[in-house]
């Protein structure tokens, strides 16, 4: 789950929980609005986590080898 889903997530359980006073049959949407709103925090965290992860650097301390490569003009290319 990327940010923006996780915000359009938060967002969508807000209007649910704070601005409708609609009812359904069976379905208190209070309580969606609720589990939404943890979903897109618990996936801004995730997401958080998981992007902090791939921006660490590994160095290491063994040199680099460079060979010499040399190009000889006096033989043909292959054909």
């Amino acid at each position: 789950m990327g940010i923006g889903t996780s915000i359009f997530l938060i967002a969508l359980g807000a209007i649910l929980t704070f601005a409708l006073n609609a009812t359904l049959g069976g379905v208190n949407l209070d309580v969606v609005g609720w589990i939404l709103m943890a979903a897109g925090v618990l996936g801004l965290i995730m997401t958080t986590l998981v992007w902090s992860r791939r921006r660490e650097v590994v160095t290491t301390t063994e040199p680099v080898e460079y060979r010499r490569v040399e190009e000889r003009r006096d033989v043909a290319p292959p054909l």
